[in-house]
């Protein structure tokens, strides 16, 4: 396997991190313009298509590319694969239906996801701390989502609330995800990882044109989308594309527990690009439920960073054990 180099620089770690941020939130934006006419399969598709010759390029110029080709855990790969599929899926339907700054606070859900299915998939010990973390940003989250529990209303209601559930449910899948990427690491590299899920985002996003053919699905029928979508869409998959090198880059230069709260980031950005672009401004209750979302994610964050250290200092007072090679 190719060696890591990785450095000590926060500050470089930090600016592509947010530079990442900064890209993802504006790709969202695209994408909800382009989900006006265009349904969220066929956007998953240009948006993992077009991203993958880049993905391929920055790989094989890092020596990574043969290790991508190498997987240990190939159904791991697809499980991950499939999970991510759907949470980008549900997260450009969701784009459709609400405001951006609602989809960004919504989907600030997944870390808390995390820890529960952590303790079930993997057999984590969660105490009290991190259980009352959950507690609070599980609050939040049904602060924002209360608004979107209605019965009967117009369509627009009814769609939202859809569109609600939509991007809670990418939540909980980008947390599956979490989970099936945490396994990977100990088997697989970094590059087989983003590799397999450009390749898998891009073959299950292109089955459902046919999925559409057969069933008439008018959430899956793929159609001409012009030569201002198709921009757009294009334009998506490349930032895309770029955001996804971005980030992965910020972590050869920066740990991830110190990274982590810059996510929260995509907020300003998201209230920031809604205003300008759709005239959307975040509703009290989206402002308090984020709050407390944020506030149960930045504990998590804490918590799971003071587990590192323990777990770190624990590694390095234990007497080696084996036979040297």
């Amino acid at each position: 396997m190719a060696a890591t180099m990785t450095e000590n620089r926060p500050g470089r770690a930090i600016a592509l991190k947010l530079g990442a941020v900064f890209l993802f939130t504006t790709m969202a934006a695209i994408i909800k313009i382009a989900t006006e006419t265009v349904p969220a399969g066929q956007a998953v598709f240009f948006r993992s298509f077009f991203a993958f010759p880049i993905i391929l390029v920055w790989l094989w110029q890092r020596g990574d590319l043969r290790h991508g080709l190498k997987p240990s855990n190939l159904m791991g790969h697809v499980w991950r694969g499939v999970f991510g599929t759907v949470a980008m899926g549900l997260t450009f339907g969701g784009l459709s239906l609400l405001p951006l700054p609602e989809v960004t606070a919504i989907g600030y859900a997944t870390p808390l996801f995390t820890v529960v299915f952590a303790a079930i998939f993997l057999g984590e010990r969660v105490r009290l701390f991190r259980l009352s973390a959950v507690a609070v940003g599980l609050i939040g989250v049904m602060i924002m989502l209360y608004p979107r529990f209605t019965i009967g209303g117009d369509a627009v209601s009814q769609m939202a609330t859809i569109g609600a559930f939509m991007v809670l449910g990418a939540s909980i899948m980008r947390a599956l995800v979490q989970i099936h990427v945490r396994r990977l690491v100990q088997t697989d590299s970094t590059a087989a990882i983003v590799f397999f899920f450009s390749l898998t985002a891009t073959i299950l996003s292109f089955l459902t044109w046919p999925l559409g053919l057969i069933f008439g699905w008018s959430g899956l029928v793929w159609v001409s989308p012009g030569l201002e979508a198709g921009a757009l869409l294009i334009g998506a998959g490349l930032i895309g594309g770029v955001a996804q090198i971005m980030i992965t880059s910020s972590f050869r230069f920066g740990p991830v527990s110190m990274l982590a709260p810059f996510d929260y980031a995509s907020m300003i950005f998201a209230t920031i690009i809604g205003w300008v672009v759709f005239s959307e401004i975040p509703t009290p209750a989206i402002l308090i439920g984020t709050g407390l979302v944020m506030t149960g994610g930045v504990l998590i964050i804490w918590r799971e960073r003071q587990l590192g250290l323990d777990r770190s200092k624990a590694k390095a007072s234990s007497p080696p054990q084996g036979t040297p090679s």
